[in-house]
């Protein structure tokens, strides 16, 4: 065994670079022997670019086969076995459940758990989602029992919801808000001239908040508000919660909002907005929240788990009821009709990101932990 080995186990290889690619560095230019883990995609190359050994597991979206889990926890146990490594972070709620069971059996001697959300089956309502959760619960139990190992949150609703399972041991509890950000790549700048322009920046799910969105923008116009509505994401047709295609040529039609699609440039969309929009029903601590605030951008976001810890409430943004379209509305004329109030919250959330979202800070907090867990007897 290597004992610098390090070795992620996230679910996307895109997810890997956008959330975990800066820790990665660091940890390599730190000593360690960087590996990661995750399903095979067109991101891998880059992962690779980086100095860093890529293993592809096998692992579905739906979860839906069971043969095809027990397949994936299967592999995590052989790589782990082969591989040997010092110690793994599991990223992601199938690499966090699955990756925890192997790692246990598989007697790693150090596990890091980062909880940056509980999902969609924490969302969904009904007997069958109520039942999903009973086995989600017993899996948390399980993967997350590690003697040795730190449980990374994002937020505290999260953070109890799995103390109330009794998944969790208080000495194992971490807090650290958000992946990150880089604060050089997303620079505070001033507003462009009008018209205002509101930004969503997410996945179009259902479960972001895309329908309220849609729905709010539907209003402004009506109002005659003058809002440009912008929606910078991709559909996600694995994910049950997801809007089709149709769905958005629809909208584009009528004329309530502009659709970008996936996009990378991320810092420079928020350069070219006045307000950025994130209407979710539950997040970890969301990313594009933390780079909205590094870019000196009022928010517009939902009082649930996780948005609300990415804002001071009426300070660097306003909160609103989630699935509320017409609060949402109301909320984005408000910051559209008053410039110093906008302006105002965007410096403060700049100023909330230097604090709290740094990335150079959230990475030496991630090393620290490595460093107590690898001066610990391992016990699984």
């Amino acid at each position: 065994m290597t004992a610098s080995r390090l070795l992620f186990v996230v679910n996307n290889p895109a997810f890997f670079l956008s959330h975990r690619l800066p820790l990665a560095l660091a940890a390599q230019h730190a000593g360690y022997d960087v590996h990661v883990a995750t399903m095979a995609g067109d991101s891998v190359p880059q992962i690779l670019a980086h100095g860093l050994t890529h293993h592809v597991i096998p692992m579905t979206r739906s979860g839906k086969n069971p043969v095809q889990e027990l397949g994936t926890v299967w592999a995590l146990y052989r790589l782990f076995r082969t591989l040997r490594p010092a110690l793994v972070h599991l990223v992601t709620i199938k690499p966090v459940l699955y990756g925890g069971i192997a790692a246990r059996l598989a007697r790693v001697p150090a596990m890091v758990s980062a909880i940056s959300g509980l999902g969609f089956v924490f969302v969904a309502r009904g007997a069958k989602a109520a039942l999903v959760r009973q086995v989600v619960a017993t899996l948390y139990r399980l993967a997350l029992g590690h003697g040795n190992s730190r449980v990374v949150f994002q937020n505290a609703s999260d953070r109890e919801s799995l103390r109330k399972l009794g998944a969790l041991r208080d000495e194992q509890v971490v807090m650290i808000r958000g992946s990150g950000v880089n604060l050089s790549a997303y620079a505070a700048v001033a507003e462009p001239p009008p018209p205002v322009v509101a930004l969503m920046v997410a996945r179009l799910l259902r479960d972001k908040g895309v329908l309220e969105f849609v729905e709010a923008a539907r209003t402004l116009q009506r109002q005659g508000a003058g809002v440009r509505m912008l929606l910078a994401g991709g559909i996600d047709p694995g994910n049950p919660a997801s809007v089709s295609q149709a769905d958005v040529d629809a909208w584009q039609q009528e004329g309530i909002i502009e659709a970008l699609g996936e996009r990378r440039d991320i810092a420079d969309l928020y350069a070219a907005a006045h307000i950025a929009v994130l209407p979710s029903y539950r997040e970890g601590l969301p990313r594009s929240l933390i780079e909205a605030a590094a870019c000196a951008r009022a928010v517009v976001t939902t009082d649930v788990p996780g948005c609300r810890d990415a804002i001071e409430p009426d300070r660097t943004g306003l909160l609103v009821p989630p699935q509320d379209a017409q609060a949402l509305a109301q909320a984005i004329g408000r910051l559209a009709n008053d410039t110093a109030l906008r302006q105002e919250m965007g410096r403060a959330g700049r100023a909330l990101a230097e604090r709290e979202f740094d990335i150079e800070d959230v990475c030496r907090q991630h090393l620290e932990i490595y460093r107590s867990l690898l001066k610990c007897p391992s016990s699984v």
